[in-house]
């Protein structure tokens, strides 16, 4: 069924009058005639009673007329809504990020974009690295902010910051007041971990692997808080980036000599995926934002 048999169809049921619907649709008087006369053969059921040179709307037209309105109603409102959502000012961004930028990274990005587009809304996902990921292959994320990925043809993965990582042990613990630690000082004690499959899991391996020995995993936990809490209550000492969910009253954070202990943050989309020019502009905003930070 063609649709714009249905436009033709609801302009002709406003105004009953074959004429004066053709003028209001600009087509000519055989043209609309045509179409009305195809749409009710397609139907099966004639839609108007003919009267010499008027036509009126009959019962199974008006049954008809009532679902053309709300298909074309539905129509319009879709559009309208696209429309807003790819408005460069007025649209909207879904962005995933780690739990762990959640605390300060992600809303300061979000304050800074806001002072200069203030009407561009959010959609916010936190999520491990892998399912943001598969969320943004699926089209459920615009962007995501990310730690590095690997072996991912389809993703575009650019590098914005790093993070250092530190050993946290609890505030009893007999390391506590020194500032910086070798990791085989705490070699022979458990270690609290990020379950596998996390980005942060795969970092703090390679950092072992680096220095040359496999902890003792006691513990493994989904997100750095809860990772945090085994180690106040003296459980083990892990590795983690500074931030919010660490209470810096109950545990002491150390730099690690001799081995590079850093998260590599970055920003991922899919290639030649088509991106609202909402999303294109807060992505150009990160990306000049970070540049601006290593200047």
């Amino acid at each position: 069924m063609e649709w714009q048999r249905l436009e033709y169809f609801q302009t002709l049921a406003e105004v009953q009058h074959m004429t004066r619907a053709a003028e209001l649709l600009s087509i000519s008087q055989p043209a609309l005639s045509r179409s009305i006369a195809g749409l009710e053969e397609e139907i099966g059921v004639p839609l108007f009673d003919r009267r010499g040179r008027s036509i009126v709307l009959n019962r199974y037209g008006q049954m008809f007329l009532h679902r053309v309105n709300r298909i074309i109603r539905e129509l319009n409102d879709g559009l309208e809504d696209i429309h807003q959502l790819i408005n460069p000012e007025q649209g909207e961004v879904t962005l995933g990020f780690l739990h762990t930028l959640g605390t300060s990274s992600v809303p300061n990005i979000i304050r800074a974009f806001h002072q200069q587009y203030p009407d561009i809304t959010f959609q916010f996902k936190q999520n491990h690295t892998h399912t943001q990921l598969k969320q943004l292959k699926s089209g459920e994320l615009d962007l995501c902010l990310l730690a590095s990925t690997e072996d991912e043809k389809l993703i575009e993965w650019t590098e914005l910051w790093r993070d250092e990582l530190y050993v946290i042990v609890p505030t009893n613990h007999p390391l506590a007041m020194r500032k910086s630690i070798s990791l085989t000082e705490v070699a022979e004690e458990t270690f609290i971990s990020m379950k596998k499959g996390y980005a942060l899991r795969k970092t703090t391996d390679e950092i072992f692997e680096e220095a040359g020995f496999t902890p003792k995993i006691s513990f493994e936990g989904d997100e750095v808080a809860t990772v945090a809490g085994f180690v106040v209550a003296g459980l083990g000492f892990s590795i983690l980036p500074d931030g919010g969910e660490i209470n810096s009253n109950k545990i002491a954070k150390l730099r690690i000599e001799n081995v590079t202990c850093e998260r590599i943050i970055g920003m991922a989309v899919v290639k030649d995926r088509y991106l609202s020019p909402a999303a294109k502009r807060f992505q150009q905003f990160v990306l000049d934002y970070f540049s601006q930070e290593k200047a």
